[in-house]
């Protein structure tokens, strides 16, 4: 690929990667006798997704209802939308049901609950709702134990509502940093939503599906007894919070930033780039890490990282290449005007977030173009 033709900066998708990290969580969601069902908010890219489902995924995972219809658009049906609802958003859930899209909605408490009964009563519908659980503390939800699991469990199932079973997502699991303490909060997962659901069995309450997932528990869980799917996002393309995690090294992250060196600080050791803040995004999810990447780690034109070198700072559209540590004295001779390099990304969700379309990049180093969703 000859990468001048491009306008920097670009989003790259190293296509080899992708569809490694595809294979590798479909592999062992098959392996633990689950079905797996992709947060496709990472991407919001029809050809990302239908590589997903074509891997084995069954059904999508999505974080606005815009993704869900635009989704739907293109022939995907089984959309689990995983934000809770206000009455404000219930019309456009409304029409996606009436079109014929088998979308899930979630709800953690009676309010929102009778909320969406009310609604589906008035337009002679019955949507299916999931109750959100909280396993860890980090988000919303309902914690395993509490009296309002049934209580909302109740009211979904009495406002004639399909109680379709109970979701949850263990955020915490990206401040864990060792194997042992990733299998841990994968159990805490694991046994916090099966927990829930039982209650709601016991109560002779429905709860056919247990939903659990972020990236690094579906990558380190032991066993999911008693869970029925799992749910997770970001290991498609996977990115450096992730290996800091350390479920996965800086050589599987398949997005970058591709970006030009457009001038230099040579006292200080500074090269200057095109992609700042607006490129890689305000994310510094590794600042509280291990290794702190600052905004992005340098890589060369093959997506291989040169040791060191980090964008350090960002301003809106000039980002700051420097060497962690010692200053290199020689950093324009290193990089000259008009290098390009490539950035690899704190959080993949941001960054993508950031631009209208990827250049996805295949091992024979042909391109092609792909559009991605956004808005809400």
């Amino acid at each position: 690929m000859d990468f001048e033709q491009l306008n920097t900066p670009a989003a790259l998708v190293d296509r080899a990667r992708m569809e490694r990290n595809i294979a590798r969580m479909q592999t062992r969601m098959d392996g633990l006798g689950v079905a797996f069902r992709p947060h496709v908010k990472t991407s919001k890219c029809l050809p990302v997704v239908w590589a997903q489902l074509a891997a084995g995924a069954r059904g999508i995972t999505v974080s606005t209802l815009k993704e869900a219809g635009q989704f739907f658009a293109a022939g995907v049906t089984d959309i689990l939308y995983a934000v809770g609802m206000v009455p404000s958003k219930l019309p456009q859930a409304l029409a996606l049901l009436r079109k014929g899209c088998a979308i899930k909605l979630i709800a953690d408490n009676a309010q929102s609950a009778r909320s969406l009964g009310q609604f589906a009563n008035e337009n002679g519908v019955k949507f299916e709702v999931w109750i959100e659980i909280d396993a860890d503390g980090h988000r919303s939800g309902i914690k395993p134990d509490e009296p309002a699991l049934i209580e909302v469990g109740r009211a979904i199932h009495e406002a004639g509502m399909l109680l379709g079973g109970v979701m949850t997502h263990a955020g915490s699991s990206y401040d864990c940093g060792t194997p042992e303490a990733l299998q841990a909060m994968a159990e805490q997962e694991r046994a916090g939503c099966v927990r829930a659901a039982e209650r709601l069995r016991a109560a002779g309450l429905p709860c056919p599906v247990v939903s659990v997932g972020s990236t690094p528990t579906a990558l380190s869980a032991r066993h999911l007894e008693g869970v029925t799917e799992v749910r997770a996002g970001v290991y498609v393309f996977f990115d450096l919070v992730m290996a800091n995690v350390g479920v996965c090294a800086p050589g599987d992250v398949a997005l970058s930033v591709l970006t030009t060196v457009i001038g230099h600080q040579a006292d200080k050791g500074w090269a200057i780039v095109d992609a700042g803040w607006m490129a890689m995004s305000r994310d510094r999810g590794t600042q509280k890490q291990s290794h702190d990447y600052g905004y992005g780690l340098v890589c060369d034109l093959a997506g291989q990282p040169l040791a060191g070198y980090v964008l350090s700072s960002a301003n809106q559209e000039h980002g700051i290449l420097s060497r962690q540590g010692a200053p290199d004295a020689d950093i324009a001779r290193r990089f000259p005007v008009g290098a390009q390099l490539r950035i690899l990304p704190n959080h993949a969700c941001a960054t993508g977030a950031q631009f209208p379309e990827y250049h996805a990049v295949a091992a024979d180093g042909s391109t092609e173009t792909w559009s991605r969703f956004y808005g809400w």
